[in-house]
């Protein structure tokens, strides 16, 4: 499967940092919202206003066939009632989206149970959740290549429909479990290193999901991105990528949230390198490999606060962030207009 992500211009770097400097500040005394202004000129257009349109959050959700195992503290039964609670409002990425003006959707990307119709639910099931990854493969090559395509597809129907920010968040009992078998598989990292307790499992759930990630990573299985989502991924995960791959497609940002949606990234990344450049983190999440695989990402994140919650929660909460780097870079006076002496770093007047 092709992916054609175009590479990131970067030619005009240098006068996008220079009308960030010019603003009435020291240098850099905007931190990594200066950091986040240059890269969203970059993707829109340094000689103009930047915009944030019309934020939509896709939540993807699907069960995991490892959790026959009691490797969460929850039966898989609860990822479709989060699905309706997020269809009916409840939810707390639900309040976050309302809080800051995003749109919000849910995928169901292949859940256990079936859901009926309703409004801000996108039926894109490759199946009754995966197969349990620690006995055999978690899904066919063609499912990989097609939950690919369809998190492409719902990507691209909104960044069309006017959406500047691309926000993910993911929903599905276990899929930490498949995310640190991805990680492990993608990174050659110790199992132990990529493996948390996601929502607070106890010490022998610990222990069995540790060795049974252990155990899936002994089968033979080829190191290539689509063969490790085929061995150990989960239908959301796969539809994470291909939302990633397709939004930087069309050169738009998109918002990771947590462990699972950056592993997701992690392995997008690898099948097409430059949509790296399309990527912003929003947080630091609480799991174990969350800091290993923004790590292998080169990625700096805008928060840190203890989050564990997945939904995209995390992601919500930094769009406030997105919408202030907007806001100096478009509005924020430069030293010349405002008629205040600049001031150089050896502390002379400029």
């Amino acid at each position: 499967m092709l992916f054609e992500i175009p590479a990131l211009d970067k030619t005009a770097t240098p006068a996008i940092q220079q009308r960030i400097n010019l603003k009435t500040k020291p240098a850099g005394a905007l931190g990594l919202l200066e950091t986040l202004a240059l890269q969203l000129a970059l993707l829109q257009s340094p000689n103009s206003r930047l915009s944030l349109n019309k934020p939509v959050l896709l939540i993807f959700a699907a069960d995991h066939g490892i959790n026959t195992h009691g490797v969460s503290i929850a039966p898989s039964a609860v990822t479709q009632q989060m699905v309706l609670n997020f269809l009916a409002g409840g939810a707390a990425a639900n309040c976050f989206c309302r809080a800051n003006d995003i749109e919000l959707f849910v995928v169901d990307a292949g859940i256990l149970l079936p859901l009926p119709d309703a409004a801000g639910l996108i039926q894109h099931s490759l199946g009754c959740g995966t197969a349990d990854f620690s006995q055999g493969q978690a899904m066919s090559l063609a499912q990989v290549e097609a939950g690919l395509a369809l998190g492409r597809h719902v990507a691209r129907q909104q960044i069309l429909a006017g959406c500047d920010l691309l926000l993910l968040g993911e929903m599905g009992i276990a899929n930490t479990s498949s995310a640190a078998a991805l990680l492990a598989a993608a990174t050659d990292l110790p199992v132990e290193t990529c493996v948390g307790r996601g929502t607070g499992i106890s010490d022998a759930q610990f222990e069995l999901k540790q060795a049974l990630i252990k155990q899936a990573l002994q089968r033979p299985y080829t190191k290539e991105p689509l063969s490790i989502l085929a061995e150990f991924g989960g239908f959301e995960i796969v539809q994470l990528c291909g939302a990633i791959l397709g939004a930087a497609a069309l050169k738009k940002p998109v918002l990771i949230d947590g462990f699972i949606v950056s592993v997701a990234a992690l392995l997008a990344c690898q099948i097409a390198p430059h949509c790296r450049d399309y990527l912003i983190f929003a947080h630091q999440g609480a799991e174990a490999g969350h800091q290993a695989v923004l790590k292998a990402l080169n990625a700096t994140v805008l928060l840190d606060l203890g989050l564990r919650l997945g939904e995209g929660t995390g992601a919500a909460l930094a769009v406030p962030l997105l919408k202030a780097a907007i806001s100096f870079y478009n509005d924020m006076a430069s030293f010349a207009d405002a008629g205040v002496t600049q001031v150089v770093e050896d502390g002379a007047p400029e």
